[in-house]
């Protein structure tokens, strides 16, 4: 009797600080994933309704307003809160269609990138054989090209545009979509569910629709919300080694670029979209590692 009054005295006391460590860690990591939200959300509001009320027309100048430094006013007395470029545009506005652009380039090229990763993973991971052997050596040989390489190389033979932008970036990383599906179709193909459904007598795309895919739906967002600000980034780099989306369409590796030349003289140019990028990046780096922290295992005991 004294033993198990013991183990019940003890117990509590060996649990309740892993329970308190626990807590402290979820609390964190929602406040991240909440703050890195509400950045993005910011952004993503400041793209879809910005450019409704602040116009921007890309082959318009104002030489009077030229190279206004932020909080200056112009001829007509407006307010040209984040400056003028070389040309008399509105940094502002170009700001904020740059988000629309950078963001929309993102956001489609997950899509289309995920849609080829998801299938090619699920058809090699539930099927096996020859058809695994084949997709993941073809991914393997992709993975020994550097992704920016193989993003410039596709880029500088397809030409600019906004089109062209997406096919490269989804071309250049859909491995990871398919690497991680795969792993996860392997975990799950043979689970005790997924076996007792196939005995119902299933068909092969019930048990991928309603088994697989389900068990694939954390790992999948993990990578979108780890992904997409590397895609951005790397819009932005190819817009501003001018092989992504042309002069006409602005974004902000096309602002950044535009104003290199003009650090010295007029920062506000170029400094105000890198800073704008590099928050958003940030913040969606943010939201990826605390999401990968929350639904990985491997990182339950850490």
């Amino acid at each position: 009797m004294s033993y198990d009054v013991t183990l019940a005295t003890e117990q509590p006391a060996t649990t309740a600080p892993a329970r308190s460590k626990d807590g402290r860690r979820r609390k964190v990591g929602t406040l991240r994933i909440t703050v890195g939200l509400s950045v993005v959300a910011i952004y993503a509001i400041a793209a879809i309704f910005g450019p409704i009320f602040v116009k921007f027309n890309p082959v318009h100048t104002d030489t009077a307003n030229r190279l206004l430094p932020p909080l200056s006013r112009r001829a007509d007395g407006s307010l040209a809160l984040f400056g003028t470029d070389q040309v008399g545009q509105d940094s502002l506005a170009q700001t904020m269609q740059g988000a629309r652009v950078s963001m929309a380039v993102g956001v489609a090229t997950l899509i289309l990138a995920g849609f080829i990763g998801i299938t090619i993973g699920v058809l090699s991971g539930y099927f096996g054989g020859w058809l695994d052997a084949a997709l993941m050596r073809l991914a393997d040989i992709q993975l020994t090209f550097p992704g920016i390489l193989l993003a410039i190389l596709i880029a500088a033979v397809l030409g600019q545009s906004v089109t062209n932008v997406i096919l490269v970036l989804a071309i250049s990383g859909w491995v990871t979509f398919a690497r991680v599906t795969r792993g996860q179709v392997l975990a799950t193909r043979n689970r005790e569910f997924v076996d007792a459904t196939r005995t119902l007598g299933a068909k092969t795309w019930h048990i991928i629709r309603h088994c697989i895919l389900p068990a694939c739906t954390a790992p999948i967002l993990v990578i979108v919300a780890m992904d997409i600000g590397g895609v951005i980034l790397a819009e932005a780099s190819l817009s501003f080694l001018g092989l992504g989306t042309p002069a006409s369409t602005p974004s902000w590796g096309v602002t950044i670029a535009n104003g290199r030349n003009l650090l010295t003289s007029a920062w506000w140019v170029s400094t105000i979209p890198g800073i704008c990028l590099a928050i958003l990046v940030v913040s969606l780096g943010v939201v990826g590692d605390a999401l990968r922290d929350r639904f990985d295992p491997n990182l339950k005991g850490v």
